[in-house]
């Protein structure tokens, strides 16, 4: 447990692969976005404890589907988990670390703590990522059975799930049922990840918008777009040549993308006004020479002065 301690969210990405936990992957991601004290074992066992308060109830239920509505039980009202509607964007929400600490999550970061405590006590749990409301499966004999985390676990019939979805995008949309396939591990990272970016790009913070993308990019490296917007968010913050540099990257690598020619217009522009930052640099420089050259020829004559009169 205590070797994610010193491990980096890269490594750990690298390492597990698509087996990765989300749990131990967000603990990273909290580390290294938001808060550098923390240390991810603790917060491991602090599930651990959970896991095994409520082993008790969970494993006195005949089926999984009951394990799993004692498990919803047992975390969204024995324990006191629950959904921030009052404050639903807070970043806070997102960070598997507060929300342990505060109870309090996002749909989806509640259904990573269920995920975790169900592979701890050996029940058949999936995440699924309805669009704009995550919630789990729970496979048992007749299938599966889906539960709502960020509504206190309630279970869901498909057409609930149908609700969930046309309440986020719209009553006219249509329901595939591809969406209710179980979610691997790093499409469930990344879900957090981006719901990060949402955020702090919202309120221009670009250096955590900045940390969250790189992570992501690290996370899906065939994902060139992360590139393109590594350039955007550099720009925004006024790394220039960091922000020409990424634009190189994307189009080095995807000379035929829909954006490319947008691309190319940003990077000339940035190019022109690196020249022009470069040029104006040059003006100040040699007019600083002239003003310390006259600085040091009047200094001259002054020591010369002095000397002339201590003689």
């Amino acid at each position: 447990m205590t070797e994610l301690d010193d491990t980096t969210f890269a490594d750990e990405v690298r390492r597990a692969g698509d087996e990765m936990s989300p749990v131990c992957v967000g603990l990273l991601i909290a580390r290294e976005c938001a808060y550098p004290e923390l240390r991810p074992s603790d917060y491991l066992a602090r599930l651990d404890a959970l896991a095994e308060v409520a082993r008790p109830q969970v494993s006195a239920g005949a089926t999984a589907e009951t394990q799993g509505a004692a498990l919803a039980r047992f975390l969204f009202e024995t324990a006191g988990f629950r959904g921030n509607r009052e404050d639903y964007t807070d970043p806070r929400n997102s960070y598997l670390n507060q929300v342990l600490e505060r109870r309090l999550g996002l749909p989806i970061s509640l259904s990573v703590v269920y995920l975790h405590l169900a592979e701890q006590l050996g029940l058949p749990a999936f995440g699924i990522g309805l669009p704009g409301h995550f919630i789990v499966s729970v496979l048992g004999a007749d299938g599966l059975a889906y539960l709502d985390p960020f509504n206190g676990g309630r279970p869901l019939t498909l057409a609930d799930c149908s609700k969930l979805v046309q309440a986020a995008l719209g009553s006219q949309v249509g329901f595939d049922p591809d969406w209710l396939r179980p979610m691997p591990g790093r499409e469930i990272v990344a879900r957090m990840l981006n719901n990060l970016r949402g955020f702090y790009v919202s309120v221009e913070d670009w250096p955590k918008s900045i940390a969250i993308v790189e992570r992501l990019s690290e996370l899906q490296p065939d994902i060139t777009d992360y590139i393109r917007d590594l350039g955007v968010l550099h720009y925004r913050a006024g790394a220039l040549r960091r922000a020409a540099r990424f634009f190189n990257d994307y189009l080095a690598r995807t000379p035929g993308a829909a954006d490319a020619e947008a691309a190319r217009q940003g990077r000339e522009r940035l190019l022109q006004r690196l020249q022009g930052d470069r040029l104006v640099r040059e003006i100040e420089r040699t007019h600083f020479i002239k003003e310390w050259q006259s600085m040091i020829h009047a200094r001259s004559e002054y020591f010369a002065y002095a000397a002339f009169k201590c003689i």
